[in-house]
């Protein structure tokens, strides 16, 4: 996304800067982007997600000759497919691909190298998905251009050059949030082929509990920070960020149904080796009902897919989950895991020792090289080879 006009050159200098800064990679690009994207807002030269999108909109990666790409439309939703150049022996496995950014960041341009690069290894078809960014769209328009786009995918997978009965929806982050709720609703469905898996990349999957361990451990760690993770979700549901601090504490949910919700979102179904860290426990908080009138939404499965009944999950298809030790995501996924082997679906589990939130996107990215991200990519293309 471009800045506008007037801010382009002050723009530039500053993001120079923040590179220049950026001696500890594992995040002080992001920390000097939000630093600078508040104050580019508070100048009024543009706002802070208007900067931090044309930061984050990405590089565009040089031409691969073995790689088809085109730019088409699912429907009425923008999509970019890559494919390799050479003939097929048969048709391919399709996945559509959700791109993360916290529901607010995020373009083709900044998945490019991901897609290209699943594309290539497992001789997939790969549609990247544009949907609807908030806080201008908010819940559900970004979910439903995801399985708009999915299911128009599914019924002209042919034409794509698709095995219709090889789909797999993929994402990361926020993208693995909405892969997560499109395979809910397409589960079960009978007018549809099945999918034929799920891969689940560092997602977001509640909103119910943001002290769960590894919000707490991890709570500093770049590139996503609690405050952040909590921002993201009510931009997502409401267009803005009021209550943030009654939504961190845990104010936000009545006690009767955190209760209800316990038997699936609790620190006491995560595995004790993940709080060697050390965890305290959350001090207790009175439950506001104002808050809750204005989140409420936040139980619904498709905007918090762990929350879905078991009958639902159930019927959901292969799935593989990749988590990070130090992102404050890697519970939700941890969580999810659980509820997916005791509903019976086989899981393939990634766990990185040594990664961070957001990693795969930076396994090669503006001369970073990170070995752990390019891991974690792998174990992703052997899972779709594997299928």
């Amino acid at each position: 996304m471009a800045l506008p006009s007037q801010a382009h050159s002050a723009t530039a200098d500053l993001l120079t800067q923040a590179q220049r800064l950026a001696g500890d990679r594992h995040g002080s690009i992001f920390s000097c982007t939000s630093f600078l994207g508040k104050l580019l807002e508070k100048t009024g030269v543009c706002s802070e997600i208007a900067f931090t999108r044309y930061v984050v909109s990405g590089r565009k990666p040089g031409p691969d000759p073995q790689l088809w790409l085109s730019d088409a439309r699912l429907g009425r939703v923008p999509v970019r497919i890559y494919r390799l150049r050479a003939p097929p022996a048969g048709p391919r496995a399709g996945v559509t691909f959700f791109h993360g950014g916290g529901w607010l960041y995020g373009s083709i341009a900044s998945h490019e190298n991901i897609c290209s690069y699943i594309a290539g290894e497992s001789n997939s078809v790969v549609v990247l998905i544009e949907y609807r960014l908030a806080p201008e769209h908010k819940y559900p328009d970004a979910y439903e251009d995801c399985l708009n786009a999915t299911i128009h995918f599914m019924k002209n997978a042919e034409h794509y050059g698709v095995d219709p009965a090889s789909i797999t929806v993929c994402g990361d982050s926020a993208g693995g949030n909405l892969a997560a709720a499109v395979s809910q609703t397409l589960a079960g469905r009978s007018d549809l082929p099945s999918l034929r898996a799920q891969v689940l990349i560092y997602p977001g999957l509640q909103a119910l509990d943001f002290n769960l361990p590894s919000y707490h451990q991890n709570r500093g760690v770049p590139l996503l920070f609690r405050e952040r993770a909590a921002f993201f979700a009510l931009q997502y549901l409401n267009g803005h960020a009021l209550h943030m601090q009654e939504v961190l504490e845990g104010s936000h949910i009545p006690p009767d149904m955190r209760l209800k919700y316990r038997k699936w979102v609790s620190s006491d179904h995560i595995p004790e080796k993940f709080k060697i860290r050390g965890v305290k426990p959350p001090k207790s908080t009175d439950f506001i009902a104002e808050v809750y009138e204005t989140v409420k939404r936040f139980c619904e499965p498709n905007l918090c897919p762990l929350l879905a009944e078991d009958a639902v999950v159930q019927q959901l298809p292969q799935s593989f989950i990749l988590t990070c030790e130090y992102d404050v995501l890697r519970d939700d996924g941890l969580l999810y895991k659980k509820r997916l082997e005791d509903n019976g679906v086989p899981v393939t589990w990634y766990h990185l020792e040594d990664g961070f939130h957001g990693i795969i996107s930076l396994y090669d990215y503006c001369g970073l090289s990170f070995p752990s991200g390019k891991r974690g990519l792998d174990s992703i293309v052997n899972f779709l080879k594997g299928l």
